[in-house]
């Protein structure tokens, strides 16, 4: 069990229910807590928490929350240097990286250098520079936990598994989102207040989104091929609309393995900070009884394109990835500000995709430069 946590992004769905679970440990501490532009919610979770560090997004807010806890002794900064600085935190024994898009992607790597557990909630890390990043966690021996719930399935389903040559694939589960069972003609006129519906899960804004369009679950393949090192064509995708079957793993010999559970967070965020061992958990316990019949079906790529552009960037790699994401960040944002419609998501990000020069094996410097470039074509792609 780790002692002292860095939170990036608290005021963040994962963020406030990491610090809900650390309520009821004693054991833990609160090293630092980092948010965008919540004011009010991080100066509360400051008094509770009394963190040594405090960093917002912008230098304004972080003057705003300064003047709030003059009263306290915590350091407050802002930008992304107050985000590495908490990520690298003395104190801090873990990381979690709650933060939404590529803005966690230096803290992560800052993280991984300097010997923190990694508490990975932010998919965008592995996603863009997965090869990066998983080789900076070898060579500095550090543990990343996912605390997705799908990857935390299949984390814990391969408790014990040494030799990977005997996974014949990892089956990821998937909620469909709130429109899986609408039509093509229906899904034109889909609005952003539907979209935000989610059937199972309460998330923030952009991730979804992204359920919505199935991007999310694409996301999440690319970041199961380089969390545990598997080819792509071997990880699976498996609509699950009852979401009580987090993931699964097939083994050769044909054993399956599920982990299943309620639809709440609480539990893959705990294991990730008490791994190896397993505490009691505020969350209900799963009454298989009340449980509605468990259903399985493959997804329709044709209705939802953005599944199978995933596969496609994950395949070939490079800086497809990184163009795929950083363009689906900026779509999803402007989406979210009816500036487009629902399908002009997948549209501006197969645009970007096809336009961005590909390199086979980037930089850090020409990840970056490629998410710059990504979002650069959106905007102008939606002015066409």
């Amino acid at each position: 069990m780790v002692k002292n946590v860095s939170i990036l992004g608290s005021t963040g769905s994962i963020g406030r229910q990491s610090l809900d679970i650390i309520s009821r440990l004693p054991e833990i501490k609160v090293a630092a807590l980092t948010a965008g532009s919540s004011v009010e919610l991080m100066a509360q979770q400051c008094r509770e928490f009394k963190p040594a560090l405090a960093v917002m997004a912008t230098e304004e807010d972080a003057a705003r929350l300064k003047e709030v806890l003059s009263d306290l002794d915590i350091r407050i900064a802002w930008g992304e240097a107050g985000l590495i600085e908490a990520a690298t935190i003395e104190k801090a024994d873990c990381v979690i990286t709650a933060v939404v898009g590529m803005v966690g992607l230096k803290p992560t790597l800052a993280a991984i250098r300097a010997g923190k557990r990694i508490g990975l909630a932010n998919k965008e890390t592995l996603v863009c520079a997965g090869e990066l990043v998983m080789a900076e966690a070898e060579k500095y021996n550090v543990e990343i936990i996912p605390v997705d719930s799908e990857h935390s399935a299949i984390f814990q389903c391969l408790m014990g598994n040494t030799d990977r040559r005997e996974v014949k694939r990892l089956i990821l589960t998937c909620s469909g989102g709130p429109f899986y069972e609408k039509t093509p003609e229906e899904l034109k006129t889909v609005t952003k207040a539907d979209a935000l519906k989610h059937p199972n899960w309460k998330m923030g804004a952009k991730i979804t989104i992204d359920c919505a369009t199935l991007m999310n679950k694409g996301l999440e393949v690319i970041e199961a091929m380089r969390l545990y090192r598997m080819p792509i064509d071997k990880v699976s995708v498996l609509v699950h609309r009852q979401s009580i079957v987090h993931s699964m793993v097939e083994f050769v010999d044909g054993a399956v393995m599920a982990q299943l559970g309620a639809p709440d967070m609480r539990l893959p965020i705990q294991l990730a900070l008490t791994y190896p061992a397993r505490l009691d958990c505020p969350v209900d316990p799963l009454d298989l009884t009340a449980c509605a019949s468990l259903t399985f079906v493959h997804p329709d790529m044709e209705r939802f394109p953005c599944l199978a552009l995933a596969y496609e960037c994950g395949a070939k790699s490079g800086t497809a990835c990184p163009a795929m994401n950083g363009a689906n960040e900026e779509a999803v944002a402007m989406y979210l500000r009816d500036e487009i419609g629902f399908y002009d998501i997948y549209r501006l990000v197969r645009g970007a995709v096809d336009a961005v020069p590909f390199i086979q094996n980037p930089t850090l410097e020409q990840i970056l430069e490629t998410d710059r470039l990504a979002r650069e074509w959106v905007r102008t792609l939606s002015k066409n």
